[in-house]
């Protein structure tokens, strides 16, 4: 963690974990972790970013709309609203994905901050050139984010101890983590770092 870093904490939303409408089994559990991750980002004055899905009530991402999701972080919902014990800082930069009707959303890099910039011209702009990523779900926005960081020449550690799966098939997760090492990701934890 040096400069050019930055933390990205992918979709720690109510509705991805315990008791939300598309709970990620364990997603409470990457928080804790993450705070922890926050406290040495904010030491060292590194950005750090949150992602989240910020969908309309009509999008094709949802199963009544033909997608294979249940109706899940529509925009100002308490479901969309990031997990209460997460220690977001004051500086966070917010990127909201998942807005158009038409799409999934599921990769950072199809976000839009507050101020309607591109995930990577915030990144551009801080001189971001190493993204540390850690969240939700390990096997769809995580990996879609971390994939997309490396094809464009991002340097990318996972955070291995603070991402969990939906795991739709068994083995899902550790199929994505597999395909995010072999595109060039590096694997870390707290302990590591």
């Amino acid at each position: 963690m040096k400069k050019g870093s930055a933390l990205l904490i992918e979709d720690v939303q109510n509705d991805f974990c315990s008791g939300g409408a598309l709970a990620v089994p364990g997603g409470d559990e990457v928080v804790p972790v993450l705070n922890r991750y926050i406290e040495r980002f904010k030491e060292k004055s590194l950005p750090v970013f949150a992602s989240r899905d910020w969908h309309p009530e009509g999008s094709s991402h949802f199963s009544a709309y033909g997608g294979i999701w249940p109706v899940h972080c529509v925009r100002e919902s308490e479901g969309a609203r990031f997990h209460p014990d997460l220690n977001l800082p004051d500086d966070v930069v917010v990127i909201s994905k998942g807005m158009d009707p038409a799409e999934d959303g599921y990769s950072s890099f199809e976000a839009l901050s507050e101020e309607g910039k591109s995930f990577f011209e915030s990144l551009e702009e801080m001189g971001v050139n190493h993204l540390f990523v850690g969240g939700l779900a390990t096997d769809y926005c995580v990996k879609n984010t971390v994939l997309a960081a490396l094809e464009m020449g991002f340097s990318v550690t996972l955070l291995i101890d603070a991402v969990r799966g939906v795991n739709l098939q068994p083995g899902d997760s550790e199929a994505a983590i597999r395909e995010m090492v072999l595109a060039g990701a590096i694997v870390a934890c707290l302990g590591s770092l």
